[in-house]
């Protein structure tokens, strides 16, 4: 932003950040749609085949695991996690086991203010300190998008996204 009328700055490098979205349920599926021009290796992880839609974006790594929970601990360091699965005790378990891995960059839940209090007791309960339960966020997404439909969820979430992922390194020199 400093840089003076007569240089030339361009982008050197577009970083791709890996994101973790569990969950195929219906602010999945939206969430999916929304965050295709973001830098993300998108890794989309539900319990079964049926629960994603019939057409799959060709850059989205489709990933059906019995037990979701098992995805953290072979995620790649500096992931984005977002939990949204269509059960609180697999989001719940999700949650814990990417914060005893601790190798993330964002973990993000979907829910209320309610959900969050009742995560952080159970978190707790399972040995889990302060400086890991910070770094949960939850609700998720920004609150200047309101709204309970899908789409404004997914879209209030992927504007989060585009805030954690804005790492923007430039290479100026003077003309």
């Amino acid at each position: 932003d400093d840089i003076e009328d007569n240089a030339f700055a361009c982008r050197v490098d577009c970083p791709i950040t890996p994101l973790y979205l569990y969950g195929a349920g219906h602010v999945g599926r939206a969430l999916i749609n929304v965050t295709h021009d973001l830098p993300l290796a998108r890794h989309w992880i539900d319990i079964d085949q049926t629960r994603f839609p019939e057409v799959i974006p060709e850059d989205v790594d489709q990933v059906i695991a019995v037990n979701p929970a098992l995805i953290p601990q072979h995620s790649a360091c500096g992931a984005i996690h977002l939990v949204m699965t269509h059960s609180h005790q697999v989001d719940l378990d999700i949650c814990a086991a990417v914060l005893k891995k601790n190798n993330f960059s964002q973990l993000g839940l979907i829910g209320s203010a309610t959900k969050r209090s009742r995560f952080i007791s159970r978190l707790k309960e399972m040995g889990l300190d302060d400086d890991a339960l910070g770094r949960l966020t939850c609700p998720i997404g920004l609150s200047a998008i309101g709204g309970k439909e899908p789409f404004r969820i997914a879209l209030s979430v992927a504007g989060q996204i585009a805030e954690w992922t804005r790492k923007p390194i430039y290479l100026a020199e003077k003309l």
